[in-house]
């Protein structure tokens, strides 16, 4: 058997001995633990407050939107980090390919700040 083939087997096993691992501690714990259902524990509540009204409340397309802008920007410093650690390596090519990037996304959060997207009212 290959190096190659090796290391996948071991990820293998690690991965069969983790499955296994969890279902056993699961399995265990589900007849362990104390099951004393009643009426009251049923009751859908959040922060310790018995509802009132409806669950169902609609909210802005803004908050979303919001939210996403939020997740492309913290994308961006994923991929800035890797590459400020080895610009060295990268030379001339690799600033201006970063300066493309980042170019692109300034472009994307003008274009929001113009929409009013970033209004958070």
């Amino acid at each position: 058997m290959s190096d190659f083939l090796r290391s996948y087997l071991t990820v293998g096993i690690f991965l069969g001995v983790a499955v296994v691992l969890v279902s056993a501690l699961l399995g265990l714990s589900s007849l362990l633990r104390p099951s004393k259902p009643t009426p009251q524990k049923s009751i859908v509540y959040e922060s310790g407050v018995d509802p009132v009204g409806s669950g169902w409340a609609q909210s802005q397309i803004r908050y979303y939107i919001f939210a996403l802008l939020f997740v492309v920007f913290d994308v961006e410093a994923v991929f800035i980090f890797p590459w400020a650690t080895r610009l060295e390596a990268y030379g001339l090519f690799g600033l201006v390919e970063m300066g493309v990037f980042i170019f692109i996304l300034f472009l994307s959060l003008v274009y929001a700040w113009r929409k009013g997207v970033l209004r958070w009212v």
